[in-house]
């Protein structure tokens, strides 16, 4: 392999099926860059929204941390993509 060759992975996407734990674990890998995911920090924000509305009670509390180091335009998009993922049935709240 030569050194412009890039390995490509998948990064995982929030699907209806993924718990509140699943979504946080995305929220973490968006918020560190672990499993080879971009550090997103509005992913990370949106991941944890919707993990919140699952039932993660540590994702609301990432989330309020991870608030604090994002601007106001960056938190508002985060949280307008995780309205429209609700408002497109992708994910819905907690039972």
């Amino acid at each position: 392999m030569t050194a412009t060759a890039v390995e490509t992975k998948t990064i995982p996407l929030p699907t209806p099926e993924m718990g509140g734990d699943e979504l946080f674990r995305l929220g973490m890998m968006y918020s560190t860059g672990q499993g080879g995911a971009p550090i997103d920090l509005i992913s990370a924000h949106m991941m944890f929204n919707l993990a919140a509305m699952r039932g993660s009670v540590e994702a609301t509390v990432y989330r309020r941390e991870l608030s604090r180091e994002m601007d106001r335009e960056d938190i508002a998009e985060a949280q307008k993509a995780a309205r429209q993922w609700i408002d497109q049935g992708r994910i819905g709240y907690a039972a």
